[in-house]
């Protein structure tokens, strides 16, 4: 793609984005994070291709309409059959992100319930790891508040995840919460004219784009070299579902392809804030023995940053991805 989109994005920009060729640019109306251009947000939690029928395994207690829920009656110590495991997928893709609560289980146990979706990924790009399929990550007075910022996991890769097992060992008793939110509603609710001039752009990921500020430039450089910056188109479709989702993320999407660079921060920067709508998005509180299960193609998460210096400890495991298109 060498030529760049010709949508206006008004003022509430840093430079206003005007349309090629012309002065217009979209009324405050269409600004992100509004909601006024006749009537409330279009809130789809299903795709035209799926079926809104009950559970018989487990049971759903919903946190929002559109994103999230709590599961209860299932053991996530053991793994699970064909039949239960297809229906968490359903769940899955219907809730985007799945929930368990007092899940005392094992690190064997979680690679256990997590292959039931595929191959599992080494995660960790430098020393550290605490087994080839499980990440641990500490948060504690050194290196807190390097979480916090909206994004979906590991896109600077080829394959990106399609899913994340996450599972508090340690916490605080308030504060640490996760905050998710559905890219697919999010790129519903873009103006038509953003959504037809998003078709066939390209965004590059980098998974060092933002190590600098926390791993010596010695170690990104290796780092790069072992995990080159890949092109990810900026709108996606879900394999499983058809939807389309935006793709796009403020830690490793470093620019669009075959625009300006002042041009390409100004729409990336439009996109980012239209994923931040509270409307699209679940809030999670963490309780000792709680596992979090998100489609990372669907969504994007955010780690809130609130409860230095209490320390904070969790383990994941990620499951291999498809190529994105």
């Amino acid at each position: 793609m060498t030529t760049s989109p010709s949508v206006a994005i008004d003022s509430d920009l840093p430079f206003p984005w005007h349309l090629a060729g012309s002065e217009a640019a979209l009324a405050p109306a269409e600004r992100p994070g509004r909601a006024i251009r006749g009537g409330p947000r279009r809130l789809r939690r299903l795709a035209d291709t799926q079926d809104d029928r009950p559970y018989e395994r487990f049971g759903v207690s919903p946190l929002g309409p559109l994103i999230g829920a709590e599961i209860s009656g299932v053991d996530l110590g053991t793994p699970p059959d064909p039949e239960l495991r297809d229906e968490l997928n359903r769940a899955l893709l219907e809730w985007k992100v799945l929930f368990f609560r007092g899940q005392q289980i094992t690190g064997g146990q979680q690679i256990a319930f997590a292959r039931a979706w595929g191959e599992l990924e080494q995660q960790r790009l430098t020393s550290g790891v605490s087994g080839p399929e499980v990440a641990r990550y500490v948060k504690d007075a050194e290196n807190a508040g390097f979480e916090n910022a909206w994004h979906a996991d590991m896109t600077g890769r080829p394959r990106p995840a399609m899913g994340f097992v996450l599972r508090l060992l340690e916490g605080p008793e308030a504060g640490g919460d996760t905050l998710f939110t559905d890219a697919a509603a999010a790129y519903d609710n873009l103006p038509e004219p953003v959504r037809v001039e998003l078709e066939g752009l390209q965004a590059v990921h980098d998974l060092t784009s933002t190590m600098g500020r926390f791993v010596p430039a010695e170690q990104v450089s290796r780092i790069r070299a072992k995990f080159p910056p890949v092109t990810h188109p900026v709108v996606r479709t879900h394999p499983e579902t058809g939807r389309k989702t935006l793709f796009v993320n403020s830690v490793f999407t470093s620019h669009v392809v075959g625009m300006e660079p002042e041009q390409g921060e100004q729409l990336l920067q439009y996109l980012f804030r239209q994923l931040q709508a509270p409307e699209y998005q679940v809030r999670f509180r963490w309780t000792p023995g709680a596992v979090a299960f998100w489609d990372n193609r669907a969504v994007q998460h955010y780690a809130v940053s609130d409860y230095f210096p209490v320390r904070r400890v969790t383990e994941r495991v990620a499951i291999v991805g498809d190529m994105p298109y």
